[in-house]
């Protein structure tokens, strides 16, 4: 779950600068405008549910996420999930954005099992974003970072990623990042997302290989930084 906010506060300066960098070291990740956004409330607003609800059920997740996303109306949130943080019993709205990717990792920290993690994201994801992409990657992101914090490998988590759920993770970031535009579906940020992490050896470089696309920066960095923190720590700097 920190590896996320890191990666978010890291990459929120970058969000819509479209900055690639062939040299990932270069990016300053910590700039004096740099912050949290909607991407670490959500984050953290799962993690409560995932904490505090016995049942762990959509209503208690709605009731976590609306209560702490109200209390941080300027977190950045997209105009529709706005709509759904507003509206008292809110329903899905069908949305394939990778919103539901980004706020998923306290399930792949939390579960005693894959299936678990699995059952846990698709809950956390269909309460807003029930479209079956965004439902997949939240499952993507959950499993990676129950296999990591397990133990598993770069090819176990690319081979059951690749299988499960249809992404690409063939290509290294140094290969996407020419050709990669600024994309918020999940088809278009996830696996690129997966792959900063797969192409890293710490959350720092992580981070850094996810904002070097040019891409939705805080979400990717965010989404790679929480599969880097469930194998390595996080280093107190970023903290």
């Amino acid at each position: 779950m920190l590896g996320a906010i890191v990666g978010d506060v890291a990459g929120s300066y970058y969000e819509s600068c479209l900055l690639k960098f062939s040299d990932p070291s270069k990016i300053t990740l910590f700039m004096a405008t740099s912050r949290f956004t909607d991407d670490s409330v959500m984050t953290l607003a799962v993690a409560r549910w995932l904490k505090d609800s016995r049942d762990k059920s959509a209503a208690s997740l709605v009731e976590a996420m609306q209560k702490l996303g109200r209390k941080y109306p300027d977190a950045g949130y997209g105009p529709a999930f706005a709509r759904w943080l507003a509206t008292d019993k809110p329903k899905p709205y069908g949305s394939w954005g990778n919103g539901a990717a980004m706020r998923v990792s306290p399930a792949g920290l939390y579960a005693t099992t894959l299936d678990e993690a699995l059952r846990l994201a698709t809950v956390s994801a269909e309460v807003s974003h029930n479209h079956p992409e965004a439902v997949g990657a939240a499952r993507a992101v959950a499993a990676a970072v129950f296999m990591a914090r397990h133990g598993a490998g770069n090819g176990e988590i690319r081979t059951y990623v690749e299988n499960c759920f249809g992404y690409d993770l063939s290509r290294t970031i140094g290969e996407i990042r020419p050709g990669y535009a600024w994309d918020v579906s999940c088809r278009g940020s996830v696996p690129e997302a997966i792959t900063a992490f797969l192409d890293a050896d710490s959350v720092e470089q992580a981070v850094r290989l996810a904002i070097s696309l040019g891409g939705d920066a805080d979400t990717q960095a965010a989404i790679a930084a929480s599969m880097a923190a469930a194998r390595w720590p996080v280093p107190d700097w970023m903290e």
